[in-house]
């Protein structure tokens, strides 16, 4: 159950009503209409990192779901299980994922992305030891993508478990990830 109620969609301004409409009907949507002016903002940067990103969408969603299982965020993992399932992952690969980086059945550029992740996200300060070799795979444009991939899904996996998001009625929805 959540923490605090999910706002009224009446009671949204017109705007924002639409804009929501416009949206996969995701509990994680409905709980940040609690402040409507940060809605827009954090949607054009999940949608950029899920659309236009850079990164292969499979190391993306391994990244994304080991932000996820680090910070016990079911409602994330659920998603983006669901997600992944879509871009090609498989239940091995999910499984390994949540075991961590040394786990078998990743690839070399899966386990140096999920060994940044565990690294990041109890390190805000990287060390030189674990910034070398992904800077080395990916180069400066995707390190800072994956950096930045890390830290949103860390501030989305906090926002849903200080309010307690739900998981919607049903199961995971919205997982179809197309570019434009």
């Amino acid at each position: 159950m959540s923490r605090i109620p999910y706002p009224e969609v009446d009671a949204l301004s017109d705007d924002n009503k639409a804009f929501l409409e416009k949206l996969a009907p995701l509990n994680l949507f409905r709980m940040l209409s609690h402040a409507p002016h940060l809605l827009k903002p954090f949607v054009g940067l999940g949608t950029a990192f899920l659309q236009q990103g850079k990164l292969d969408p499979v190391t993306r969603e391994c990244v994304i779901l080991r932000v996820g299982y680090l910070s016990n965020a079911k409602y994330e993992t659920t998603q983006h299980e669901a997600i992944g399932l879509a871009v090609g992952m498989d239940e091995e690969l999910i499984a390994a994922v949540k075991t961590g980086p040394h786990a078998d059945g990743l690839s070399h550029e899966q386990k140096l992305a999920l060994t940044f992740t565990d690294h990041l996200v109890t390190h805000p300060h990287p060390s030189d030891g674990a910034l070398k070799p992904v800077l080395k795979h990916f180069g400066p444009p995707l390190l800072e993508e994956l950096v930045l991939l890390i830290g949103y899904y860390m501030m989305v996996c906090r926002f849903l478990e200080t309010f307690g998001v739900e998981v919607e009625e049903g199961g995971p929805r919205g997982a179809e990830i197309t570019r434009t």
